[in-house]
């Protein structure tokens, strides 16, 4: 290096940003994880979309809030995941998605106790989704939450 010379040193916030491969991904995936919310909160609070009919939460709000939380999960998984792209995953990313899957299942079977004559209710009564199955749903979302915070990848950059 000539020492009359000035080094010109370049920023990564002025270079151009370049279209690579995880750019349209990640979009993707927000843009479903989105959707995915959308669909949650019309099953969770119907009444802030003026599609509310009954006092009390049925079958059908169930099934859209969980499908909607599926969606979130999906979307959520296929954006860290893009997140990994070129590095090999580890053991605790593993256990992530793992544990993503598992915290749906345990909200699906929370949501669905009195379908499956696990609930309160008999079944010639209605489902009732009631404190417990809140409950069941709330600690299977804590499950997802964890899975997602495993599956962030946290890897030196300098390399």
């Amino acid at each position: 290096m000539n020492p009359t010379q000035p080094e010109t040193v370049t920023s990564p916030v002025e270079e151009p940003l370049r279209d690579d491969p995880i750019t349209p991904r990640i979009r993707f995936s927000m843009a479903i994880t989105l959707l995915g919310l959308l669909i949650f909160a019309i099953g969770a609070k119907p009444v802030w979309f003026n599609l509310d009919r009954r006092p009390v939460v049925g079958f059908v709000q169930i099934s859209v809030f969980l499908a909607g939380l599926a969606i979130i999960c999906l979307g959520g998984y296929i954006g860290l995941l893009t997140l990994w792209w070129g590095r090999e995953r580890t053991i605790t990313s593993d256990i992530g998605a793992r544990l993503i899957g598992t915290g749906y299942v345990v909200c699906i079977f929370a949501g669905l106790a009195d379908i499956f004559g696990m609930g309160t209710q008999a079944f010639p009564k209605s489902p009732y989704f009631g404190p417990w199955q809140a409950s069941g749903v709330l600690i299977g979302q804590g499950i997802i939450a964890l899975g997602f915070l495993l599956l962030i990848p946290f890897h030196n950059s300098r390399k």
